[in-house]
């Protein structure tokens, strides 16, 4: 058998939704929708982020674990949630979010805004190699990530964001969106 991969299972990712919401972690680490957003990001970049820095970023420091097994458990299941994003773009599978993909709704910050910051932050850690000599073409792929993220002041994005039925149709096209990110940077024979 060739080179199999581990992939998260549903229980799998309610243990580690637990975590990263617990006291153990910091109040500004990365909830699951964030962290599967920076984990997408960082599997599209052109460039490789060590996994002990994306792990970092996740926890945003040190968690304070109950014991090694719990720091070796929880680890794990982040090395398997990447892995499953990982492979989903390789075999250029639709990416399945841990959120719906709309932010009409009666929360306070959408759980796809969540996601969509995450993303980001996996982009501007890498932001020259995203965006190099391609900054247009990058861009436009990026611009339904980035006008859900809220974190954009031009006022093209604020424009979209205005717009209810055209933020919603930007809120759609993200999973297609990561597959195209992703052949842009890892399939690029064009």
């Amino acid at each position: 058998m060739s080179n199999t991969v581990a992939l998260i299972s549903e229980e799998e990712l309610d243990l580690l939704e637990n975590f990263l919401l617990s006291d153990q972690v910091a109040e500004s680490a990365l909830d699951l929708v964030g962290a599967h957003g920076l984990l997408c990001a960082l599997n599209i970049s052109p460039e490789r982020t060590p996994e002990a820095e994306w792990i970092e970023l996740v926890f945003d420091g040190t968690p304070n674990w109950e014991s090694d097994a719990q720091a070796s458990e929880m680890t794990n299941l982040l090395r398997k949630l990447n892995s499953t994003i990982s492979n989903d773009l390789y075999g250029d599978q639709e990416i399945l979010l841990p959120c719906e993909l709309t932010v009409d709704t009666d929360e306070e910050v959408a759980e796809l805004q969540i996601w969509a910051e995450g993303f980001m932050e996996g982009v501007f850690l890498h932001e020259d190699s995203w965006f190099g000599d391609e900054e247009e073409e990058v861009a436009g792929l990026l611009l339904p990530v980035m006008v859900v993220s809220d974190l954009f002041e031009e006022q093209e994005i604020r424009d979209i964001r205005k717009d209810r039925a055209l933020t919603e149709e930007m809120c759609d096209q993200i999973p297609e969106v990561l597959i195209d990110l992703y052949l842009h940077f890892h399939a690029p024979d064009k």
